[in-house]
């Protein structure tokens, strides 16, 4: 008998998400010991890795984004009766 609220879909993608992680991980500790020599930060590549990942986030969110046209608030026809009384 299924527990409510179980989705068999949900749990696949996370535990698919979870194994690439480890996969990852495992990648960067490999190559941590093949490669052993430390690098050297250069200022550009640092802050590329620090600005670029929120900044197309950003860009992401704000391509989908719309201002509601007047009148298009997404409010209940009920909540706007309520509001002129």
């Amino acid at each position: 008998m299924p527990m409510p609220g179980f989705d068999a879909a949900k749990v696949r993608s996370l535990a698919l998400l979870w194994v690439l992680a480890l996969l990852v991980s495992a990648a960067l500790v490999l190559a941590g010991r093949r490669w052993s020599d430390p690098l050297t930060p250069q200022a550009p590549v640092v802050w590329a890795l620090l600005l670029l990942p929120p900044l197309a986030t950003g860009l992401w969110l704000l391509r989908d984004w719309s201002v509601a046209a007047a009148g298009e608030r997404g409010e209940s026809e009920g909540s706007t009766q309520e509001q002129q009384r």
